[in-house]
């Protein structure tokens, strides 16, 4: 699995055994219902476009990376979504290829030191959670 920034094309390994979290938790329908004056339904729906949430969860005991990594990844995820930045390509272990950026309405990387104490050099290992969207 790897992490492309488009811009630099600079790729990040990342562990394989990072979970998709919400893989099947979201659905390409949306729909509004509502009722009329009338007291007709309404439903409007669409397909959407693009946002789908990609969030890669490590469990506890695997899919480490090291302390290097986790500050890769927040430079990256602090530079906004904008036409020449911010995004992303993923490649999962299934050779699935997603074009995303970082869900910036929270928190984009969540990282833990393994060992449970702040860690001292590049190479201690974090726990990472990384929430992404497709775009």
């Amino acid at each position: 699995m790897q992490l492309k920034n488009l811009a630099t094309g600079v790729a990040l390994p990342l562990p394989d055994d990072l979970l998709w979290a919400d893989e099947h938790a979201w659905s390409p329908a949306v729909a509004s219902v509502s009722y009329l004056l009338t007291g007709a339904l309404l439903v409007q729906s669409a397909t959407r476009q693009a946002g789908r949430p990609i969030t890669l969860v490590g469990p506890s005991d695997m899919a480490w990376v090291t302390r290097a990594a986790v500050n890769q990844l927040h430079g990256w995820a602090a530079a906004p979504l904008a036409a020449s930045s911010g995004r992303f390509e993923l490649t999962l272990r299934d050779a699935r290829v997603f074009t995303v950026a970082f869900r910036h309405q929270e928190a984009a990387v969540d990282a833990e030191p393994v060992l449970g104490f702040p860690a001292q050099a590049d190479t201690d290992f974090y726990r990472i959670t990384l929430r992404l969207m497709q775009i």
